[in-house]
């Protein structure tokens, strides 16, 4: 890991007024779905794991909590889990035809 450019980056992130601040969030988060072909079916997956989003937001609905979900899956993270609610919201229907098979 390179702590300096880490710390460059909080320095870079603690500069940025609101609406920056937001913008990045956002782009961040855009950032940590992601479709590949042959992996995970070809479904939005979280990162680089093989956790796909509809799997996360099949415990959400289940009513599993977001710390029972990071228990089970170390890999992850909350921001993790709040992108996979994100994309679950731009794309409902796309997650919900996933799950219900």
């Amino acid at each position: 890991m390179n702590a300096k450019l880490v710390d460059f980056l909080v320095g870079m992130i603690n500069s940025l007024d609101n609406e920056d601040y937001l913008l990045l969030q956002e782009k961040l988060k855009d950032k940590l779905i992601q479709k590949t072909e042959g992996i995970c079916s070809g479904y939005a997956r979280i990162r680089q794991t093989r956790v796909p989003v509809w799997t996360v937001i099949s415990f959400l609905n289940q009513g599993a909590s977001i710390g029972e979900i990071l228990e089970n899956y170390p890999m992850l993270t909350w921001l993790d889990v709040t992108a996979a609610q994100s994309y679950y919201q731009a794309h409902t229907e796309e997650i919900n035809q996933i799950i219900s098979g």
